[in-house]
């Protein structure tokens, strides 16, 4: 594949001047020990530069081995570039499930780990955090594997890599049995009721969604998914009513694209992400932020971003909170800290977010806000450091696996200092 080519929602242009697709890990590793600066792609539905670079991409789309299930271990160990709805698919049939999925099926596994990319649930950790071995094509070609057990600290390091270590070729997940799930939505969850209850609201499910224009004094849609044990759906949650039909989040949409609601008991893989895996959720037309706060600062993060209804109002498409357990992992906005994730989906205006991203990120700077590493956001390094404890740690490690630079480019420059 050639260059020009864009990311998912078309507003960045990769500067590479071609696209590598390896379909074998040998393959792969003569790419790499050729030379020349490289960056892996996946899903490409990271919202800014993250996967650029002035050399060639090398895309994991192709890249095997098909999965490869261990049921006494509980591990799946999977090719860098499947999706997770492709994934999770194989997995039921096989009568094992993942901890959690992200909202969108559609991203790359080794995408969504890289950039610790999240799902949602009071006790559930992102993504991530079901990397139990993480195989990486470094500087050299040479084949590189990390796990869980073995190599400790190191392996907290590596598994959110942000692309500077090498290409991943291959992960194994930790899996458990499968599971059902149900999905009910509420409507107009009154905000001080949310003030007042959001331990409980956030408990009332295996993972919770809140979704808000931040434009009333009610959150729009609150999205329950719980575990289908039988019991009845709730007539009520803390003042917010049943919705009388599927919902989208953005209520002037279709739900056509959504997973299935109204309490409605199906597959773990077809209920815990928001859209399924056979429908387009949007054509695009769309940026993203996100940022994380601890979760003791939820209600404080709440009330700083409604503050600027006035400000939101113009370019804000809808906006999700929801909450993600804390983690081991260096790079993890949930490292060390149960947290809160403040969600923004903007209009396709990049001039207009990029002025207003500065003054969001001023209010939720008291509270610490730790950026997702996917999205856009406009923190400086020297702000980054402050956030991330362990990130000159992660620069260390990413000299010595890339010493001479093959995986660096501009977003780490800009981001990290590297």
């Amino acid at each position: 594949m050639t260059a020009p080519h864009t990311n998912w929602a078309g507003n960045h242009t990769y500067h590479a001047a071609r696209v590598h697709e390896p379909e074998t890990i040998e393959e792969l590793q003569r790419l790499v020990a050729a030379g020349g600066r490289l960056k892996a792609l996946g899903s490409r539905h990271s919202f800014n530069d993250i996967a650029d670079t002035p050399g060639a991409q090398i895309s994991l789309a192709r890249l095997g081995p098909a999965p490869v299930l261990d049921p006494e271990r509980r591990t799946v160990t999977v090719g860098g570039g499947i999706r997770y709805g492709e994934l999770a698919r194989e997995l039921h049939r096989a009568g094992f499930a993942l901890h959690n999925l992200a909202s969108l099926p559609h991203i790359s596994v080794a995408g969504a780990c890289a950039t610790a990319t999240h799902g949602s649930g009071n006790g559930n950790g992102n993504l991530a955090t079901a990397v139990r071995e993480l195989e990486l094509v470094v500087a050299g070609g040479e084949r590189v594997t990390l796990s869980r057990e073995r190599d400790g600290e190191r392996f907290n390091g590596a598994v959110v890599h942000l692309g500077a270590l090498g290409v991943v070729s291959q992960l194994t997940l930790d899996v458990v049995p499968v599971f059902e799930v149900r999905q009910d939505v509420y409507l107009d969850l009154p905000l001080d009721a949310l003030e007042s209850h959001f331990d409980a609201i956030t408990e009332r499910g295996y993972s919770v969604s809140l979704f808000t224009d931040w434009q009333t004094d009610t959150v729009n849609q609150v999205w329950v998914k719980r575990l289908a044990d039988g019991a009845p759906s709730e007539a009520e949650l803390f003042g917010a009513r049943p919705a009388p039909c599927r919902m989208h989040p953005i209520a002037a949409l279709s739900a056509e694209a959504c997973t299935e609601q109204r309490g409605i008991p199906g597959p773990w893989h077809e209920r815990l992400p928001h859209f399924r895996l056979d429908h387009t959720p949007s054509a695009g037309e769309e940026l993203q932020s996100e940022y994380f706060v601890a979760r003791q600062h939820a209600l404080a993060a709440v009330r700083a971003v409604a503050a600027l209804r006035e400000r939101l109002a113009p370019l804000l498409l809808i906006s999700e909170v929801r909450t993600i357990a804390a983690d081991s992992l260096w790079m993890s906005p949930c490292y060390g800290q149960a947290c809160v994730a403040l969600h923004f989906t903007w209009k396709k205006d990049w001039p207009a977010v990029r002025e207003l991203l500065p003054e969001l990120e001023t209010r939720l700077a008291p509270l610490n806000a730790r950026p997702h590493w996917g999205k856009l956001f406009t923190m400086p390094p020297e702000r980054l450091d402050a956030l991330f404890p362990r990130l000159a740690d992660f620069r260390a490690l990413a000299r010595a696996f890339d010493p001479r630079g093959q995986f660096r480019n501009t977003f780490l420059e800009r981001t990290l200092g590297m």
